[in-house]
């Protein structure tokens, strides 16, 4: 969340800030809010320095004999008194916290203010759009033309938006995913973490995803409060959830292959053909804990280790730096790496990365020790796809297509193809 300090000091200029992206703070609720919150506070002190003095008066009195009874029911009155306004100012709390939980981080000062997708702006270009004589087709008809993606079946087992791999396509789809997790170990130094898929809701809330956005989560029945995540950002970041680690071990960086679940609320219509936009599909991610001072150097490091995964590959791709509308709810700048599909004749998303600030770890209460001050400080978090393994792989389905029907290997992946070089 926002440092609630930031938003007493200055509540209309965090205010103007979320505008841009969209939102609407509750200033006068929020305001009147802070004023009897601040009133309590002062009248809680003044009760504790009156039990105090009362306190010490009783205990002078004791000591030479004297009656004390009408200063100790006093001080009974007062304590009674604490207890109503202590419980008084945990309610004003929890309400403010409640408040402070929807509201989404204020965008960095770099990022382009606009209200929703065409306000993006294209930072730079890579690669060369591949130039064919032949009709292109889409993922979805080289998939059926190989046998490989199986939708029907998919169905039949479970419902819309899943699909069946088989054969040369579902090793191609594991191929990727272990040539992004030994680039990412190998070459930009993360460590490879195995997580769990099942998460409790305090890992969610502590990143973002709760309370704001349960309709696009998937809640488990039972009795303990457990979702499937959306993306293995959640188990990761929690890694340091009420944990403080010292500043020379910064920056830390994880990576995880998992299966990610989304219920895809609120995009019904959208990319129901093919494997764009599934219930269940698998990401390589990457997360990052950074000192405060480094974390926009942090941000552009993780962005070309994502790019590096898209060069190997020989993809063709574009950079966009997310407009204040487009962003994410904990984003505070957001850059998107956008993959050449010419089924779609289109660039889409195939990575987002982001950095956070403060924003998750103040939620999780993440901290690392100051080597200056040796206190506690809130350090920022960061993370994005290395890649979404499935749009990876409908990318090169696509990129990669021979006039056949056949698919070419890139070369990168031949080792892990058991050097096979067409399907």
């Amino acid at each position: 969340m926002i440092d609630p300090k930031i938003i007493r000091a200055d509540l209309a200029l965090v205010a103007q800030r979320l505008a841009t992206r969209g939102f609407k703070v509750e200033e006068e609720r929020i305001n009147h809010l802070e004023t009897k919150r601040k009133d309590i506070q002062i009248n809680t002190q003044y009760l504790q320095n009156e039990r105090n003095v009362k306190s010490k008066q009783i205990g002078q009195l004791k000591s030479k004999g004297e009656d004390a009874t009408e200063l100790m029911e006093s001080v009974n009155q007062i304590n009674t008194a604490l207890k109503k306004a202590e419980h008084q100012l945990e309610m004003l709390q929890n309400e403010l916290n409640e408040i402070y939980l929807y509201m989404p981080n204020m965008p960095h000062h770099s990022v382009p203010v606009g209200d929703g997708e065409l306000g993006n702006q294209e930072v730079r270009r890579v690669g060369q759009v591949r130039d064919v004589a032949f009709k292109i087709r889409d993922h979805v008809d080289l998939g059926a033309h190989q046998q490989g993606l199986d939708f029907d079946t998919a169905v039949k087992i479970t419902g819309a938006r899943f699909v069946v791999m088989r054969g040369p396509i579902a090793r191609l789809h594991r191929a990727l995913a272990q040539f992004m997790l030994d680039t990412h170990t190998e070459e930009h130094g993360y460590t490879e973490v195995n997580v769990p898929t099942i998460v409790n809701a305090d890992s969610l809330r502590g990143t973002g995803n709760l309370p704001k956005f349960e309709a696009d989560l998937f809640a488990l029945k039972g009795e303990q409060a457990y979702y499937l995540i959306p993306t293995a950002e959640v188990p990761v970041t929690n890694f340091l959830r009420d944990a403080i680690v010292e500043a020379r071990q910064l920056p830390l960086k994880f990576v995880a292959h998992t299966q990610c679940y989304r219920s895809e609320a609120g995009s019904y219509g959208k990319d129901t053909r093919g494997i764009i936009r599934q219930h269940q599909f698998e990401k390589v991610e990457l997360v990052q804990f950074a000192h405060p001072d480094h974390s926009y150097t942090a941000l552009e490091e993780l962005t070309h280790h994502a790019e590096v995964i898209l060069q190997k590959l020989e993809l063709p791709y574009r950079v966009m730096a997310l407009c204040s509308g487009d962003m994410g709810f904990s984003a505070a700048k957001t850059y998107d790496l956008e993959v050449w599909l010419p089924g779609q004749q289109k660039y889409r998303e195939i990575s987002s990365c982001s950095n956070f600030e403060a924003f998750q770890a103040r939620r999780i209460k993440a901290r690392f020790r100051s080597a200056e001050t040796q206190k506690p400080e809130i350090l920022h978090t960061l993370n994005g796809s290395g890649l979404a393994v499935g749009r990876a792989l409908v990318a090169v389905l696509e990129n990669y297509q021979q006039e056949n029907g056949q698919i070419a290997i890139p070369k990168i992946l031949h080792p892990y193809m058991n050097g096979l070089q067409k399907i």
